[in-house]
């Protein structure tokens, strides 16, 4: 192929009719006119200057339902650029004209020069079965010296590429017979970098480097490209298919080559030539469509059936129980497989040794009560001897005090306001605590801490605190969609204009329309994200529901024994699921750098809300607030945008980000480690100084939470290792370093939970333990998929289609897809092992609980 010229190969275009005459010379205005009777695949060579006109007039017979492409080439020896050759060729329905030599111009304006040119005309359409028609070239110059040219007019061979043939090609034409095919043309070389262009039937045809992107799609390639062409979008049914080989490589990501510093001097950069192969394939029917579509909505709404039917057998089996006697009417469902919805089994007044709790409390320690004070000996002479767990006996074993329980919780029963009754109660209003354990230091700096001593705050002062985490990002869902569903429906549109695919990257192998949708399977495969959030949700909403009627029946397993029971997060957790494919579906409209936020800003908001849920469960009383959460994870998002935008290759940003985030590992490592009873102040160096004084220097001794210190040195060795990594390496995509890092700290901390769980005396139930398994193993696919890499908006859109794969699935979906699915399959499972983690624990009193 000729691609001296810069233009590379035109892949379609249109047939040319040449009309024969005779030649003959004649003035016209003082000019001289000279013309030929011409003839296809045959050399002319002449010479041309101010005074002449030269004339080559060729004729051909167009039929109807045959497509011919014609190709003109011509090459002038001289590069006198001040005085170039015109060459001009009339047709029935077109005029395409071009000079020689030919000056093109690339970034910063810089000259390209080509004195070997060809160009392909485009077929005028006729009514007729056959048409004889004529077409001439008009070759002048201003130049007043002879400039001598060549010229050959030549018919394009295998112009028509035919649905699933390959073809090596110069140029080529396609006319395809069904309602979509994919153009997909490939290179072993990455370089000269070229520009793939599908056009509609018109004359004349752009392929040229300046004028290719004027009509049709196009797309810039390196060793791939692929675009799929819709019937409805070409009227004539049929298209060209334009390849040009571009000036510069500097859109596909080569490099500039040498320039001159002096100014307008044109560069010559000889035949830059690339060998492509082409081939039309017929896209996926409809049908495909329809059974990819009810595919992924039948893998998740399987989730809603199995769901349902694990209930309908816990209580099946619950109600068999009773039945034949084996569950005593007082006793609550101790079964693996009624914890996932709730309970549903009827616990009465209190059975208890130890007494109830307060109106407001859900601690162990009752205001001025013996047997509360005589339980706290008893826990702390246990963990003195032994820091085993103590917890496995039910409630209802301590039948000791059974009289004195039953006469307070009447008495504290009889005045119990409404669950339900939020009015102005606020965390800051009052303190339960009793006077003797007003402060905090005393409760929150025990060596072995329970549950209980961090349950004691209003139970409807907490469970409002942690509605507002779901109100609060159910705020955020609604202001940040809306923007976002216009922006990218504006991409998608200037897509669709332009007809530019370099706007969006997308894998174009596996890209399938829709409407005005360019991959509606990338779309359609996050739906699980919506489904699963939304079962999750129903899930909790069951859970709360079962727990609230406990709370009513006054039912003191319920109010005193286990994991203190706050729903709020869980709502935020499924909110966040949904929200996460909905965006991951608005990114995946058009994936690019610029949006790159709205697919991962709720997977550090899931992150987070993971690990304040994990460690809310032993901390209810001192978890952090939605407001100062909501307000961390909206930092941690803007570094994610910063990093992006500004962090690759800049030394600043790493060193100022690696500081920030080694400084926030350490502050929050004592907030933990004291439980938040430290204060940061003027006095803090002189405090540590004391500290270490005393404890180091004095004398040597261990530190007194020890677990908690084995937690907190891991999770400082692996975040300044991140921190120490990111800095050295500077990985270019740093959205998902920045994901790594919160996922590195989750599964740290979620390990340590399941350790100290066991260790103990804790033990998993059968639905946790499941989960655990299925969800790990899940994960495990997931991570595989995602780590194909079909497109990264880190490179340049020609660099990225090098990394575009086929199918994999129902030959509609790609890895990415599989990711989609996976990863929503996995995620909901995660939840549901927060959600039946401790259920072991319904049954046991929160003073023999351990906190860790």
């Amino acid at each position: 192929m000729r691609g001296a010229l810069g233009l590379g190969l035109l892949l379609g275009f249109v047939l040319l009719g040449g009309a024969a005459a005779a030649a003959w010379p004649g003035p016209a205005g003082g000019k001289s006119v000279w013309q030929l009777e011409a003839a296809f695949d045959q050399p002319y060579g002449g010479t041309v200057d101010g005074e002449r006109l030269n004339i080559y007039a060729f004729n051909h017979t167009v039929r109807r339902n045959r497509t011919e492409g014609v190709r003109v080439s011509v090459n002038v020896p001289s590069a006198q650029k001040e005085t170039p050759v015109l060459f001009v060729v009339r047709q029935k329905e077109a005029v395409v004209s071009f000079q020689v030599p030919l000056i093109l111009r690339g970034l910063f304006q810089r000259k390209y020069l080509y004195q070997d040119v060809g160009r392909t005309l485009c077929q005028p359409q006729t009514k007729n079965e056959s048409e004889l028609q004529f077409f001439y070239v008009d070759v002048s110059t201003l130049s007043p010296a002879n400039v001598s040219y060549q010229l050959q007019v030549t018919r394009v061979e295998n112009f028509v590429l035919r649905t699933s043939q390959h073809l090596d090609f110069n140029a080529t034409a396609a006319q395809p017979q069904v309602d979509s095919v994919i153009v997909k043309v490939t290179s072993a070389a990455a370089f000269p970098c070229s520009v793939i262009s599908i056009q509609d039937i018109l004359c004349p045809v752009y392929d040229l480097d300046n004028n290719v992107a004027f009509i049709g799609m196009y797309q810039t390639m390196t060793k791939k490209a692929a675009i799929t062409v819709q019937k409805k979008d070409f009227p004539s049914h049929s298209f060209y298919v334009v390849v040009v080989v571009k000036t510069e490589d500097e859109a596909c990501g080569g490099a500039l080559p040498y320039y001159p510093f002096s100014k307008d001097e044109p560069v010559d950069q000889g035949n830059r030539q690339k060998a492509l192969n082409v081939v039309v394939s017929p896209a996926v029917t409809s049908q495909v469509y329809v059974s990819g579509t009810l595919f992924c909505l039948g893998i998740f709404l399987s989730f809603y059936v199995v769901t349902l039917l694990i209930a309908c057998w816990g209580t099946w089996r619950q109600r068999r129980k009773r039945t034949m006697g084996l569950l005593a009417p007082v006793e609550t469902p101790g079964t693996d497989t009624a914890p996932l919805l709730g309970h549903s089994g009827v616990t009465p007044d209190p059975f208890l040794g130890h007494p109830p709790y307060n109106a407001y409390g859900y601690g162990s320690f009752d205001n001025g009560s013996t047997v509360s004070t005589e339980n706290v000996s008893d826990s702390l002479v246990s963990t003195e001897a032994s820091y085993g767990y103590a917890g496995q006996e039910l409630c209802q074993h301590r039948q000791r005090h059974l009289a004195i329980a039953m006469d307070r919780s009447l008495e504290n029963l009889v005045g119990r306001p409404r669950l339900d009754s939020l009015s102005s109660v606020e965390e800051d209003d009052y303190d339960t605590l009793a006077d003797i354990d007003s402060d905090k230091n005393v409760i929150r700096t025990k060596q072995y801490l329970y549950v209980a001593d961090l349950a004691r705050k209003d139970k409807r002062v907490l469970r409002k605190k942690y509605q507002i985490y779901f109100w609060n990002i159910a705020t955020i869902a609604v202001f940040y969609a809306l923007p976002v569903i216009q922006l990218v429906i504006t991409y998608q549109t200037v897509v669709n204009v332009t007809g530019n695919q370099d706007i969006c990257y997308y894998n174009f192998l596996c890209a399938h329309p829709l409407g005005n949708l360019s991959a509606f399977n990338n779309i359609v495969s996050n739906l699980g994200y919506i489904l699963l959030g939304l079962l999750f949700l129903l899930i909790i909403l069951q859970r709360e529901i079962s727990y609230n009627r406990a709370l009513m029946r006054k039912d003191l397993q319920a109010l005193e024994c286990g994991i203190p029971k706050h729903f709020g997060l869980f709502y935020a957790m499924g909110t966040a699921l949904m929200m996460e494919g909905l965006l991951s579906a608005c990114y995946h409209v058009c994936p690019n750098y610029t949006n790159f936020q709205f697919d991962t800003s709720f997977m550090y908001m899931i992150a987070g809300l993971c690990m304040l849920k994990l460690y809310q469960k032993r901390h209810p009383d001192i978890n952090a607030s939605a407001y100062s959460a909501y307000a961390c994870l909206a930092i941690v998002i803007f570094f994610s945008v910063v990093g992006v935008v500004f962090g690759k290759g800049n030394t600043t940003f790493w060193v100022v980000f690696s500081i920030i985030h080694i400084v926030s590992t350490m502050l929050l490592s004592t907030q933990l480690y004291y439980m938040g009873r430290w204060r940061l102040d003027s006095g803090i160096l002189r405090r540590i100084l004391h500290v270490v004084y005393t404890d180091c220097i004095r004398q040597c001794s261990g530190p007194l939470y020890v677990d908690r210190m084995v937690l907190l040195v891991m999770g400082n060795i692996i975040n300044w290792s991140l921190a120490a990594y990111g800095l050295l390496a500077r990985p270019n995509d740093f959205a998902s370093y920045l994901l790594a890092i919160g996922i590195c700290n989750l599964l740290l901390y979620f390990a340590f939970y399941i350790i100290m769980k066991l260790r103990s005396g804790e033990r998993l139930k059968l639905i946790p333990l499941l989960c655990i398994v299925f969800t790990s193993v899940v994960w495990g696919f997931a991570l595989f998929f995602f780590f194909q890499g079909l497109s990264t908006w880190q490179k340049t859109p020609a660099e990225s289609r090098e990394h575009n794969r086929d199918c994999i699935l129902l030959g509609f979906f790609d890895d990415h897809d599989i990711w989609h699915f996976l990863s929503s399959i996995a995620m909901f499972g995660s939840f549901l092992v927060l959600l039946t983690l401790d259920d072991d624990l319904d049954c046991v009193q929160r003073d023999k609980i351990y906190v860790f």
